[in-house]
């Protein structure tokens, strides 16, 4: 896991974004962002007023050169801001005094405008608001690829010496087999991002035929349409987690899987089965990083509220590397 967070790290050094942070004051995020600079891997914005800031990296004596600050209140692009998001969000009768209101009071509403107009290159929170409230502004304001795609949440996990991508562990919580098959295609194209070769399992409680169910039936059809979009990579389902990562197991109970028990990408077939998973896996000591968010047109990204320094700036040096792949449209190469 800290070897290819440490070569993100480096990816992101080579073209620094700006990353803007609307939890301001959290000692988290305060002490993360001062890494981020020391470390060459961001240009962090903090939103808020700049004395409650001052006050707070005072207390942390944490130093803020290289970190820039900016206010909901007075910043001069906030008519710009609000004009933007009345455009966006007039069809939902937003007004003038609405989006003025928003931006004002939400710093992530505020940053999520940054982002979309290109003053910040991608925007990072979750460490004291849920996901649903990060998640929001960003399905309002930046929007998804595609008109009607879905979020969803990956983590990548280090278990016993062994890089994992599971997915969705965030948002989705019962995806159709349509769904299931974008977050399937987007996990993939987010492993490719990272330089590492995706081997696909299709999560299910039955493998190979075991059982049958709607449930399992959704997870076989899902395997179906990501064989036929992603030719190039080994998809496998469904299967249970045993014989995604036990050759032994899936040597037994599914001899023709193309994977064996080696399988780097987990997709589960709702977001309380991927939420459990990787829950237990870290409760058991496994290192985590995430959720990523996938399937947005710039990176936004949700971290969880048990978060710690590490995992502000690994998830930092992530967003820059998404970041890096936004195109000149505004959208993801």
């Amino acid at each position: 896991m800290r070897q290819l967070i440490e070569h993100i790290k480096e990816r992101a050094r080579s073209d620094r974004k700006v990353i803007v942070f609307p939890e301001s004051t959290d000692y988290r995020i305060l002490k993360g962002c001062r890494a981020a600079v020391q470390q060459g891997i961001a240009t962090p914005v903090l939103i808020g007023e700049k004395p409650e800031i001052e006050a707070a990296a005072d207390r942390l004596d944490v130093s803020l050169d290289g970190i820039k600050i900016v206010s909901s209140l007075s910043d001069p692009h906030l008519d710009v801001y609000i004009e933007n998001l009345v455009r966006l969000r007039e069809h939902k009768g937003m007004t003038k005094a609405d989006a003025q209101r928003l931006l004002s009071s939400s710093p992530m509403y505020f940053g999520t405008m940054m982002v979309q107009t290109g003053d910040a290159d991608g925007l990072i929170g979750g460490a004291t608001t849920t996901t649903a409230d990060t998640l929001r502004p960003a399905l309002q304001i930046i929007k998804t690829h595609e008109k009607f795609h879905k979020v969803s949440g990956l983590f990548l996990m280090y278990v016993k010496g062994r890089l994992l991508f599971l997915a969705d562990c965030a948002v989705n919580i019962e995806p159709s087999s349509h769904v299931l098959t974008e977050i399937a295609i987007d996990t993939i194209e987010t492993v490719k991002k990272f330089g590492i070769e995706p081997r696909v399992a299709m999560i299910s409680f039955s493998t190979n035929g075991s059982a049958n169910h709607p449930s399992v039936e959704l997870v076989r059809e899902a395997t179906a349409m990501v064989r036929d979009k992603a030719t190039d990579f080994i998809v496998d389902g469904e299967m249970q987690v045993d014989a995604a990562l036990d050759p032994e197991t899936c040597q037994r109970k599914y001899p023709d899987s193309k994977i064996m028990g080696d399988a780097n990408v987990l997709i589960f077939p709702g977001v309380a089965a991927g939420n459990i998973g990787y829950k237990l896996l870290r409760t058991a000591g496994a290192d985590a990083v995430g959720p990523i968010l996938q399937g947005l047109k710039k990176p936004v990204n949700d971290l969880s509220r048990g978060c710690n320094i590490q995992d502000v700036i690994d998830v930092c040096a992530i967003t820059v590397l998404q970041a890096q792949n936004v195109n000149a449209d505004g959208n993801y190469l």
